[in-house]
């Protein structure tokens, strides 16, 4: 094994009463990096040789990390490389959309273990709640059929769905769920399940599914623009979602311009780039469950409605990461979303060359201003199901402070 292999990892404290966080920190280079060894551990986190062998067990007691076949290093003692338990820990994410909900379960490092969407019904949040409600239930009773014992390792559950939350300004509308928004959800589904139960938007969902899986991954800040039904940004800084005050940072989607396809009046920017105005364009319906293939065919035809579409959408959103760019200074921007990976690979081609920002400089990494991120209709409910293991696992400031989640708002039962 190379000694001098690179291995990222934040910095650990040796400082009494953070062993919480080093345990964070341990976990999240193990994830990061796969097995390492308590000298590559050490080395990375900057923790002293017997703080990293107190950690790994007392990770290993709880069933987090196990030791695996030992590796000669050169001449020396063979060094034993140490990798995260995959059944350590569990965790369910929902997406509540405005016509389909998604449950997902995940174990410790992302593996889907089961996942179940259903439609819901038009009466809104009401009997909504009940469909959801039983796609819980279908859940965990899938993960304990897998796994006997794992409701003892079940860390959470997460609800992703479309933002802005809590907004009373008209313009909030038909893009915001504000029936869904105005229903004691969280509440709900705790007393429902007995779990704790935390709501987040699906751009933020989308950006933690980047982070544990996908193109942030290892990335410590990061913007994923999320092309849904509307159109949200996920922010990830200092390698920790983001929120903002009310749980709405992100969302682009409401950013208004000026329109000249609007007579010169004042837009929104999902006006023009979402899967809703795509739908509009293609005079497709939203709620067809064929919907995402629909869309890949007609890109696939060079549908002339498509590409006009494409350069509308495109032309917007190259200003919105110069923007962005301007206001974050990421080391990457990743354009993802419920939408064919053949369209966000248009859009991309389309927005080039992206307009100079403070980005452009030499030994970028990673190398590209922007670049494709998950694109599947399941991204959201996976993201939501990696933001309790996130939340549980992975260093974080609010962790040590004790402090609320930064990426939306929580409920105990």
């Amino acid at each position: 094994m190379d000694d001098t292999r690179h291995i990222r990892a934040k910095s650990g404290t040796n400082l009494g009463g953070a062993s919480a966080h080093n345990r964070r920190v341990m976990i999240d280079a193990l994830r990061l990096n796969g097995a390492l060894s308590r000298a590559d551990l050490a080395r990375a986190t900057r923790l002293t040789p017997q703080t990293v062998s107190n950690i790994i067990e007392e990770l290993s007691r709880d069933g987090l990390v196990m030791s695996l076949d030992t590796v000669r290093k050169g001449r020396g003692q063979p060094a034993t490389p140490y990798g995260l338990v995959p059944e350590g820990a569990f965790a369910i994410g929902l997406q509540i959309d405005r016509h389909v909900t998604r449950a997902i379960v995940v174990n410790l490092v992302g593996d889907v273990l089961a996942k179940m969407e259903a439609n819901l019904p038009p009466g809104g949040p009401t009997e909504g709640v009940k469909v959801v409600l039983d796609l819980i239930a279908w859940a965990r009773r899938a993960l304990c059929e897998r796994v006997p014992e794992a409701e003892e390792r079940l860390v959470g559950l997460s609800i992703a769905m479309p933002g802005p939350f809590g907004i009373s300004a008209p313009y909030g509308e038909p893009w915001a769920m504000t029936a869904w928004q105005a229903f004691p959800l969280l509440e709900t589904i705790a007393a429902g399940t007995g779990l704790e139960v935390v709501l987040q938007n699906d751009a933020a969902a989308a950006s933690t599914a980047e982070k544990m899986l996908g193109a942030a991954h290892g990335v410590d800040h990061a913007i994923c623009i999320f092309l849904g039904y509307g159109l949200g940004a996920g922010l990830i800084v200092n390698g920790e979602p983001y929120g903002g005050a009310y749980g709405n940072a992100g969302e682009i989607g409401m950013i208004l311009a000026l329109s000249p396809e609007q007579g010169g009046g004042i837009g929104s920017l999902e006006t023009f780039a979402s899967i809703a105005s795509l739908c509009k364009a293609l005079d497709l319906d939203p709620a067809d469950p064929n919907l995402f293939d629909l869309i890949a065919d007609a890109v696939a035809r060079a549908d002339p409605k498509v590409e006009d579409w494409i350069g509308k959408a495109a032309d917007r959103l190259r200003w919105t990461v110069q923007m962005l760019e301007s206001v974050f200074d990421p080391q990457t921007i990743i354009l993802c979303g419920g939408a064919p990976r053949s369209l966000i690979d248009r859009l991309i081609e389309r927005m080039q060359p992206l307009l100079p920002s403070v980005a452009e400089r030499p030994g970028r990494y990673p190398e590209a201003r922007l670049q494709a991120g998950l694109a599947d209709p399941w991204a959201v409910a996976l993201g939501a199901a990696a933001e309790p293991i996130s939340r549980a696992f992975d260093p974080r400031f609010s962790a040590i402070l004790k402090a609320r989640p930064a990426s939306g708002h929580m409920f105990r039962s």
